[in-house]
């Protein structure tokens, strides 16, 4: 007992000096955490995304579906690739800003939701040109309010994480403008 009791402490020991070790690393107040990249930063961007399905030159467009999705109220199994425009107000002819390239599928068969898989490139603005974001999460469609996962970046947006706010601006059929608030921490 008496040498399982003294290996516990020191276990114990170890991983208090680790936590400590790491909390002093850390710069709460200006939010920065001190890594071999350099300091990180926060970047916040809005725009509007806009998902155009029908018309002569839908900007989504479905290339496969599951043998029920047409009896389905959801449209579950079905599967579309995007390359929406991403602009500076909610007008489709503001300013372009990006695009948003990927795929969608109706992943729920009781809500309206989606599986996103998209990268956000950025276009118009002379530090992020070229630079991207990456997106995978679920979409719950209906909700007036949703959140989505920032799971990675390229460009100025290296090693990015952290969310998008989006909020449906406009849904005419199935059409939508969605107001985006992202929220990227990156290098």
């Amino acid at each position: 007992m008496g040498a399982t009791y003294f290996s516990l402490l020191v276990v114990a020991m170890v991983l208090s000096m680790t936590v400590s070790q790491a909390d002093e690393n850390v710069s709460w107040g200006d939010q920065t955490v001190p890594h071999k990249m350099g300091m990180e930063k926060m970047t916040r961007l809005h725009f509007y995304f806009h998902d155009v399905v029908t018309g002569d030159n839908p900007t989504a467009v479905r290339i496969a579906e599951a043998r029920g999705t047409k009896s389905s109220s959801t449209m579950f199994g079905a599967l579309f690739m995007i390359d929406d425009p991403l602009t500076e107000g909610p007008d489709p002819n503001s300013r372009l800003v990006g695009r948003a390239q990927g795929f969608y599928g109706h992943s729920g068969k009781n809500e309206m939701s989606l599986i996103m898989g998209m990268s956000l490139l950025f276009t118009a603005n002379e530090k992020f040109n070229g630079s991207s974001i990456s997106v995978l999460t679920r979409n719950p469609i209906t909700h007036t309010d949703r959140e989505f996962a920032i799971v990675g970046g390229t460009g100025y947006f290296q090693f990015a994480r952290g969310y998008i706010s989006g909020k449906t601006y406009r849904i005419s059929g199935p059409d939508a403008i969605v107001e985006y608030n992202c929220t990227i921490i990156h290098y």
